[in-house]
Formats: C-alpha cells, structure tokens, sequence
C-alpha cells in the first residue's frame, strides 16, 4: 500500500506541476498582452485578486488568493519544522546506542556532503568561466535597477558560533536557526544513550511528539500537496515573468543548464560510483520530492516528504533518514553553491571586476561556507550571495546594480536549487545506508 500511495502521489503532483506550468505561462501571455493593449490597470486588478503579496508595502487592500492558499500550506509544514527535527535526530541518537557506529556515520555523512559540494563548486566554476570567457555574461544592465539593502551583510564565519546558541528557548522559536536545533538534537541524544534507562518519561515524550508530528505532516502533504504545487506554481510564474529573465538571459540559462545537468546526471553518477546501486530506481522515487521542492523553493517545508519517500520507498533505515536528512537540510546545500558561484561570476563580468580561476577558486570556497548557512527557505540562498560579494570586495555601484539584479529574477532559479539540494540529502542517506548495511535492497529496487 505504501508503495502504491508513494506512485499515486507522484503522478497527482506531476500533474499538478504540468498544469501549475500551464496556468502560470497562461498567465505571462495574459500580462503581457494587456501591457502591450495599454490594459495595465486591468492587469493590476487581476494581480490584486489573485497574485498579490499581501504582507507587502501597497498591498493592504489585495486579497491575493493564490498567495493566501500557498502560503497556508508553506507555514503548516514549517511551523512543525522544529519539533521534527529535534524530536526525529535525539531518537535517531537514542536509536544509536553504539558510540562507534554514531561515530561512522557522522564521518560518512558530512564526508559525502562535502564529496558532492566539492564536485559542485567544480561544476559551477568550470561553467561559470567557460561561459564567461565566450563573452555571454557582457549584459547591459538596467540603470533604474534599485540598489539593495546591504546592511544586513555579515561574515559567513558566524554560522559556526550561531551552530551553539547561547539560549534554548530562542533557538526553538527560530526556524531559521535549525543548525542549533540538531546541535541541541545530537547533545541531548547523546546524553540520553548515556544515563541510559534513567530517561524514559522524556524518551516517551520525544516518540509520542514524533509520532504526532508525523501523522499530521502525512496528512498535510497527501491531501494538499498536488493543490499546492498548483497554486505556487501558477503564482510564481504569473509573478515572475519573462519581463524579469529577459535582461540577463546568459545567466538564467547557464544557471538552470548546470543545475538539470547536476541534478539528472550528477548525483545518478555519484550515487552508482559510491555505492554501486543502479540509481534509475532511486531517481525514479525521488522524483516527486524533486517536483515539491521544486514547488516550494523550501528544504524545510520539503523534509517531511524527503523523509517518508526516503524511508518508505526508498529502503533505508529511519535512524539513518532521521539524522541525516535534518542535518543534510541545514548544511548540505549544492543547488545553493551552484547558484552562488555562477551568480557571483555573473556580478564580476558585468561589473568590471577580472575573473581569474584564483577568483573563482577563492568564490567557491566562500559559497561552500556561505551555503552551510543558508536558512532552508525561499530566496535565501540569493540573500546570502551579498556575504560572498562583499568577501571578495565586489561592491563598487555596477556589482550592487547586477546583485539587484540576481534578486529580481532569480525566484525560478531558486526553485530548482531547492530540488537539487534535497535529492542530494536523500542519496546522502542512501550511501550511509548501504555502507552500514542498513539498506533494504528489496525495496531500493522494486517499483510495483
């Protein structure tokens, strides 16, 4: 039965992804037409009733029904994100009472992490420069672009002090602070394998909230999942028009070139060179996990159902799932570093900086860093970008006017990174498992 619902879900949300597309071109076309006929207020009508950001300056008085309905189901899921990744990684560590194997696996899972980030940044760089030097970054930019808000630019270096926060009441009221979370996950778990059975109230607890979390989560996504790929889907693309891709197309395509290549030829070499399993099963099955990150442009909201396909489909063990896949959505970002190498390349190109592989070689290692602190939520990997910038003093008034730019259009690139950075927690999981032997091959490869 699982399997059979895992199927049925995958086909409601490739439809659902087919009409979401459908509609949200629809919708372009729409736009654009009315533009052109002068129609601009009419557009603006349509957009206030169906489109509009209504947490938005301006936007008080738009009813926004897509935004309404996505954003609904984008905090439903995030609002359980802390709980979920508490609860599931202390079990995890309960579950591991041998100290050795905990060991193991912590080693191999970062190990694979920075494997692929590494094989990433390589990627993007080699990209990144090919394209440069073929001249395609010379865009022209928009002069009216307006200069972003910079203050909030900080060396990425912090995100191993706010890793241990200094105030557990404030670590669990912060969902973008979710690095703290599983350092607090791991310690707590750790001390209950030590004093042993002198904590099962707590332990209780810990497995009846999993288990409440987990009903609701299911629930959440198997009965609202494909409706919301529609929505934000639809809204992002009505939104997030040609009007934005058309001034830096060089970089738009390059970008989501070097990501599909990744995510459909990466990680199935990756994962058949580490653990010698035919990755076309594990492709298959993590499609729809790929189609509702894709959706979301979130890790966080995407977790619950990484986790559930991963364990129910997939094969592998929840003690590996659970720790791993948590851990992978807070510090495993390859879409993000992707994204960020080739859009800090784009910057320099357009705004008169000399790129050189140094450069690139010094961007890379500032996006793996930057990207371990990417918060798992939409538009954040684009925010962080301005710490690589500045870490390399590209701030003169054409870096900031191309970085505004990056802001403008990079909605639909961020979308795809999400799902590039969720398949690589998911085939983490799967070179732990079959290395700790804690894979069902049986289920890794049918697909009834």
């Amino acid at each position: 039965m699982k399997k059979i619902d895992g199927k049925n879900l995958a086909k409601r949300m490739a439809v659902a992804l087919v009409l979401g597309l459908a509609c949200g071109f629809g919708c372009i076309l729409i736009r654009e037409s009315m533009i052109e006929n002068g129609m601009q207020e009419r557009w603006a009508s349509i957009n206030s009733w169906l489109f509009a950001d209504i947490s938005a300056e301006g936007n008080e008085q738009a009813i926004g029904i897509f935004y309404v309905l996505g954003q609904l189901f984008v905090n439903a899921l995030q609002f359980i994100i802390v709980p979920m990744v508490f609860t599931s990684i202390t079990l995890a560590m309960c579950h591991i009472s041998d100290t050795k194997k905990l060991g193991r696996i912590s080693y191999k899972t970062i190990g694979f992490f920075l494997l692929t980030s590494m094989i990433a940044l390589v990627v993007a760089g080699m990209v990144g420069f090919g394209v440069y030097h073929a001249g395609l970054f010379d865009v022209s930019l928009n002069t009216q672009l307006a200069t972003p808000n910079t203050s909030s630019a900080s060396n990425p270096l912090l995100v191993l002090i706010q890793a241990v926060p200094n105030n557990i009441a404030a670590a669990f009221t912060n969902n973008g602070g979710v690095l703290a979370i599983v350092f607090l996950a791991v310690c707590v778990g750790i001390c209950i394998n030590v004093l042993g059975d002198q904590i099962k109230v707590f332990k209780q607890l810990l497995q009846e909230i999993n288990a409440l979390v987990v009903t609701f989560l299911s629930f959440v996504i198997t009965k609202f999942g494909p409706y919301a790929i529609f929505v934000l889907l639809t809204r992002t693309f009505a939104v997030y028009g040609v009007d934005h891709l058309r001034p830096a197309a060089a970089y738009v395509i390059t970008t989501v070139f070097t990501l599909l290549m990744f995510l459909i030829l990466g990680y199935a070499l990756i994962l058949f060179l580490t653990t010698r399993l035919n990755p076309l099963p594990f492709m298959r099955k993590i499609a729809k996990v790929a189609l509702f990150g894709f959706s979301t442009s979130s890790s966080a909201a995407t977790l619950p159902l990484n986790k559930k396909t991963t364990v129910e489909e997939i094969g592998v063990k929840e003690e590996i799932a659970s720790f791993v896949l948590p851990l992978g959505m807070t510090i495993n970002m390859d879409g993000t570093a992707i994204m960020q190498v080739i859009a800090a390349i784009f910057i320099a190109a357009t705004s008169g900086y000399e790129v050189t592989m140094a450069n690139i070689a010094v961007i890379a290692v500032l996006a793996l860093v930057a990207s371990i602190g990417t918060p798992a939520a939409p538009g954040a990997g684009a925010v962080i970008l301005f710490t690589i910038l500045t870490g390399l003093g590209y701030t003169n008034d054409m870096a900031m006017m191309a970085y505004s730019l990056i802001l403008a259009i990079n909605r639909p690139i961020e979308m795809l990174v999400t799902s590039l950075n969720v398949i690589g927690d998911s085939s983490a999981c799967v070179y732990v498992a079959k290395s700790e032997q804690m894979l069902d091959e049986d289920v890794y490869r049918a697909y009834e």
